[in-house]
């Protein structure tokens, strides 16, 4: 066999039909046995799933809470006191 290079040009090539695969056939099902379809969700998929059930955002709370914390006026020694009571249920 020679190879001259991918330019050169020797002598025209016989046609041919392209080459063909054999197709598989489909097993038959084999009677007793069911089949069942399964579905896998990862943990990204079950959180992306509960975006959905999250409430809207409610704009006009946030800023009132922010001119408040500007203000200085947010932390409360009676609010601090519910935080810490709910914080204390949820550990314990």
């Amino acid at each position: 066999m020679q190879i001259y290079g991918p330019t050169s040009i020797h002598a025209a090539h016989q046609i041919q039909r392209p080459h063909s695969t054999a197709i598989a056939k489909p097993e038959a099902p084999t009677a007793g046995k069911s089949i069942q379809d399964e579905l896998q969700l990862s943990d990204a998929a079950r959180f992306l799933d509960q975006v959905d059930d999250v409430p809207e955002v409610r704009m006009d709370k946030v800023a009132s809470i922010r001119a408040q914390i500007e203000a200085g006026t947010y932390e409360t020694p009676e609010k601090l006191d519910v935080a810490l009571d709910r914080l204390l249920d949820e550990i314990g």
